[in-house]
């Protein structure tokens, strides 16, 4: 089965979050916060989005950055996805 993003939303799968700081500190399970930080897995056609032209700046394979409370967590095959809108990813690494 795959993921197919309608629109202007774009699929990501989250990257791992380190697990310690970068002075060595582990961190504890219960401490550590969703990374805001994903991969492009799929992105929609854009297009034409509530009667405005949408463009789509993002491409699969871009690591990306989107805002903290952004999207919808989908599980498929044992894999955890997040469905988000382009309008919530913020910044594209590079």
């Amino acid at each position: 089965m795959k993921l197919v993003p309608l629109g202007d939303r774009v699929v990501l799968k989250q990257l791992a979050a380190e697990e310690t700081t970068k002075s060595g500190i582990v961190l504890p399970g219960q401490s550590k916060e969703k990374p805001q930080q994903a991969e492009v897995i799929a992105v929609g056609p854009g297009g034409c989005v509530d009667g405005k032209e949408v463009k789509m700046e993002v491409k699969v394979g871009d690591q990306v950055i989107y805002s903290k409370y952004a999207g919808t967590d989908v599980k498929l095959e044992e894999e955890e996805y997040i469905i988000v809108k382009q309008n919530d990813i913020l910044a594209i690494l590079q």
